[in-house]
């Protein structure tokens, strides 16, 4: 078994979970030392807007929590933020944490029933929203959080139904800021300035970008939103090190005319530390960012909202001859599959650690299903070799069943985005009178590209299982429908796809 992580100064309860040691108590006593030891340095950066020291971004939002406190948020009060990408939405979301509040970050991209439904169900006595002015009062900080203290409530973008809440605590989020600090070798002297191209409602963009920075004492640079000149613009002008984000971006960034250009080439060298999740990347991409940002360490994280963000990562010395990996556990981290198959070697996905949510909120039914006797059952099938190699091959409701062969759809997706003509993919079952499903692809293709069908076939045939391949084929340059979490909606594309005859 590798262990390629520092897994020094980690103890393990009673109740098997580890955790590591010496952590602050909460978020607040966390952004308290840096303020202490690093007043001056630059925390927060809004591209186009303000810039502020810890010391301002303390003083500011502890304001903010003392306008919590005169309009009546006491302690476990649930305040809800649906504000932009910006500085706002980290002074809304320290002061919430200064008064006392637990914060209940909304996805901006959600539908106005969901946002209704987020409000009501998490109890919300109070919103953050765009165009208002934050609470402003006497300064105030709430002190004696303890650890296992729900901090805030992430909602899940589920493909089905209205979102579920995970009640985050502040044990969670350290865990995770330490994890983050492990798992890229990032160094804690504040030289560190990253780039936020994603949303801070999301756990990558505040728990794994956000709260990281603010705790080494470095500078975190918030695009209000995407643009990809912007974003190539931004890593000269601030001085970038750090990118956190999904392979899309880095596809978009590396297509463009002016990437090779003299001045964001130069630019790029400046980059320390690359990582990439949160969907399937082409084996292709990844050697295309390893040549693109050479001086570059970078790795693949996975993870889940009830997992904090960071479950497992793929470090940079398995990055080029690993890319289908998502790597391997993260320091506090245990795995297991449940419902293990002997044949395939694939299971679902457990996952244990102080970095795994409390449940979640108001939720008791789906808490008691998904999380069991201390692990999480994150509904991923994997597998796991002797190495300690984590492969996620699929959700497992979207698993297909071809006549008693399992395929795994992320195992096909990932086979076919590796073409050249392929921008996007998603696998699903096509219901079959004889095999009971088979395997359906709708193909996006990229700008300019016009692929055959049996060429893509034929592409498949030399990677894929004869089974796996694709019985029918769907190209299209209309995007994939997604949830607002950026989820494709395989729901939508088995009710609403024509196939057509089979291809395969």
């Amino acid at each position: 078994m590798i262990q390629p992580f520092d897994n020094h100064g980690i103890t393990r309860a009673s109740d098997g979970i580890a955790r590591y040691d010496g952590r602050p108590a909460s978020l607040v006593e966390m952004l308290r030392a840096t303020v202490e030891k690093t007043p001056q340095a630059e925390a927060i950066v809004e591209l186009g807007g303000e810039r502020v020291t810890y010391r301002q971004l303390w003083d500011r939002a502890a304001r903010v929590a003392g306008g919590l406190r005169a309009q009546g948020i006491r302690p476990g009060g649930r305040v809800a933020i649906r504000l932009p990408n910006g500085l706002h939405w980290c002074l809304a979301f320290f002061g919430a944490q200064m008064a006392g509040a637990i914060v209940v970050p909304v996805n901006t991209r959600f539908s106005e029933p969901e946002v209704a439904y987020v409000i009501s169900d998490s109890g919300a006595v109070f919103t953050f929203l765009p165009g208002q002015a934050l609470p402003d009062g006497p300064p105030f900080v709430a002190e004696h959080w303890t650890p296992r203290d729900v901090a805030a409530i992430f909602y899940t973008s589920g493909t089905t139904g209205f979102p579920k809440g995970a009640m985050t605590t502040h044990e969670g989020f350290l865990a995770n800021t330490e994890t983050c600090h492990r798992i890229m070798t990032l160094p804690t002297d504040g030289s560190i300035r990253n780039l936020v191209s994603v949303p801070l409602f999301h756990v990558t963009g505040c728990n794994s970008q956000l709260l990281p920075t603010c705790e080494t004492g470095g500078t975190t640079v918030i695009m209000p939103a995407f643009e990809v000149q912007a974003f190539l613009a931004a890593i000269g002008a601030e001085r970038i090190n750090l990118l956190v984000s999904v392979p899309a971006i880095y596809w978009l960034a590396l297509n463009q005319p002016n990437f090779g250009g003299p001045i964001v080439s130069s630019a790029v060298r400046a980059i320390k530390w690359l990582t990439y999740g949160g969907a399937p990347i082409a084996p292709a991409l990844v050697g295309r960012i390893m040549e693109a940002f050479p001086e570059a360490r970078v790795g693949n994280g996975f993870g889940l909202t009830e997992t904090t963000s960071v479950a497992t990562f793929l470090p940079h010395e398995y990055a080029r001859s690993r890319p289908d990996s998502v790597g391997f556990a993260a320091p506090v981290v245990d795995l297991k599959l449940f419902e293990l198959d002997a044949h395939s070697g694939v299971g679902e996905l457990l996952v244990r650690g102080s970095n795994v949510v409390k449940g979640y909120w108001n939720k008791p039914e789906a808490t008691a299903e998904t999380f069991v006797d201390g692990w999480l059952h994150s509904g991923d099938l994997a597998r796991i070799d002797a190495d300690g190699f984590v492969r996620i091959v699929d959700r497992k409701k979207d698993m297909i069943n071809r006549g008693g062969e399992n395929v795994y759809c992320v195992e096909v997706e990932s086979a076919l985005a590796a073409h050249p003509a392929v921008y996007e993919v998603a696998v699903v079952g096509v219901p079959d009178e004889m095999m009971g499903e088979k395997v359906g692809a709708v193909i996006v293709v990229r700008p300019g590209a016009k692929p055959d069908a049996g060429d893509i076939l034929a592409f498949a045939r030399e990677r894929l299982a004869d089974f796996k391949v694709p019985q029918y084929l769907v190209m299209r340059q209309e995007p994939l429908a997604r949830n607002p979490g950026g989820k494709v909606l395989k729901a939508h594309l088995r009710r609403n796809v024509d196939w057509g005859s089979p291809v395969g």
